[in-house]
């Protein structure tokens, strides 16, 4: 059993470890209960920033490659395209396309890019799966609109493709760091 005195030594330790706590997540609460849910937002807060910071290094990265290089191993730091044709897979044109893009790191947006492309090219996406969480995946089939050019093959898209990702790169995730800040 403790003493007098060592409860008190032991209960001053912890109000001082608690007003540490309390300057440290900038916390204005008095209750020692209020002062440590306050540090558990900061922490959650502090993770999240991580997560951003981490997500703004990879854009910087993809930014700061230049040339994309095509490469299909998963560590890859550059995204991996590849593009097959499908028979009988468009709106009424014929053939279509199974797309498939990976990149180890994800930047939020690169979706967009991608699927604006697909617009450009009279491209409609049929079916699609995509995971943006920590890494980027997408498989599309895509087919061609009944009113677009027939000129599309499977190079042009892979093409678009890649001139999407290089200009998201170089832009998006740019605009994306000064909106937060």
């Amino acid at each position: 059993m403790m003493s007098r005195e060592q409860r008190k030594k032991a209960a001053g330790a912890l109000h001082e470890k608690l007003q540490i706590l309390r300057s440290i997540t900038h916390s204005r609460a008095l209750s020692d209960a209020s002062i440590i849910m306050d540090a558990s937002e900061y922490i959650e807060e502090l993770k999240q920033k991580v997560v951003r910071l981490k997500q703004e290094m990879a854009c910087e990265e993809a930014a700061g490659g230049g040339a994309l290089q095509l490469k299909h191993s998963s560590s890859s730091p550059s995204p991996a395209v590849t593009v097959e044709t499908l028979a009988g897979a468009g709106a009424g044109a014929g053939h279509g396309f199974l797309i498939n893009v990976f990149s180890d790191k994800s930047c939020p947006g690169l979706l967009v890019s991608i699927l604006e492309a697909f617009d450009e090219l009279g491209l409609s996406v049929l079916q699609a799966t995509v995971s943006c969480e920590d890494t980027f995946r997408l498989e599309a089939i895509g087919g061609e609109m009944q009113n677009q050019v027939d000129n599309v093959d499977e190079h042009v898209v892979k093409q678009a493709v890649l001139q999407a990702i290089r200009t998201y790169s170089s832009q998006g995730c740019r605009q994306q760091q000064e909106e937060r800040y």
